[in-house]
């Protein structure tokens, strides 16, 4: 018996911003809705190449929906990822053009081009972006991400207390969302803040909480990002060998799984 549509997507919201980011297999998508909820979650788990097959058919298909835009911010977002600053740039500025005056897909692509010219080191521009982002009302995950990127802009400058206050309110409003993976990806971007302050205890604790949450919902991408950080830090409960061996075998599932890293 099929599956009923609505049962579909509410299944694939739940993986990509709800409390089941660990589904896997995914139901199929049937729609281009589905199969952007599909590929962000096939690419929280670091399933890269079923998630940029996905963003691909949605792309081809070139409907005048912001669903599109949403697939260029996405694809982005995905290279960024894996170490492809520059390259995301060209998709996000597709997804500011395709976006018109959507909301959520203008906020998507304003704060991905803030991440992509942090990136190649452009802090100026990124600061102007994310004044642009800030006065585009979008859904409460859009003030998440904002605050990931002024975070990194704040520490890339230097300024710990300010990268602490805005990974804070990350942490804080990634909790009413209900979103694992926005809770556990505030809980890393809050750690390399405190580093910023010199409060490795404290990032410590935090990162430590991050790694078991990651480990336990199968984020890969992000156990990579907070193994990394362990590894140089230390851990309050394991070993730096330990945390290196998690972050070298995050790194090798997500190459198995289609994930190709970048120096661009």
């Amino acid at each position: 018996m099929a599956t009923p549509t609505s049962t579909t997507t509410d299944l694939l919201a739940d993986a990509a911003f709800g409390a089941q980011p660990q589904l896997w297999p995914l139901p199929q998508a049937h729609d281009p809705h589905q199969r952007w909820l599909r590929a962000v979650a096939a690419g929280g788990q670091g399933y890269y190449g079923a998630a940029f097959a996905e963003l691909e058919e949605i792309i081809r298909e070139r409907r005048a929906e912001p669903t599109t835009a949403l697939a260029y911010s996405t694809r982005a977002s995905f290279l960024r990822q894996l170490g492809g600053h520059r390259t995301a740039r060209r998709w996000d500025g597709r997804a500011l053009v395709s976006a018109g005056t959507d909301p959520q897909a203008r906020a998507d692509a304003l704060v991905g081009l803030a991440a992509d010219a942090l990136g190649i080191g452009r802090l100026a521009v990124a600061a102007r972006l994310l004044q642009r982002a800030t006065g585009d009302a979008g859904v409460p995950r859009q003030s998440v991400r904002r605050h990931w990127v002024s975070a990194e802009l704040a520490m890339a400058g230097a300024d710990g207390p300010a990268a602490i206050g805005h990974a804070e309110r990350a942490v804080h409003e990634a909790d009413t969302l209900g979103s694992v993976r926005h809770r556990a990806k505030s809980q890393v971007v809050l750690a390399a803040a405190l580093c910023c302050t010199g409060d490795l205890s404290a990032a410590r604790r935090v990162a430590d909480a991050a790694f078991a949450l990651t480990a336990e919902f199968g984020l890969v991408p992000l156990h990579w990002a907070v193994s990394c950080l362990l590894a140089d830090i230390g851990s309050a409960s394991r070993s730096a060998a330990a945390a290196a061996a998690a972050r070298d075998l995050a790194a090798e599932t997500i190459g198995n799984r289609g994930g190709v890293w970048s120096r661009h």
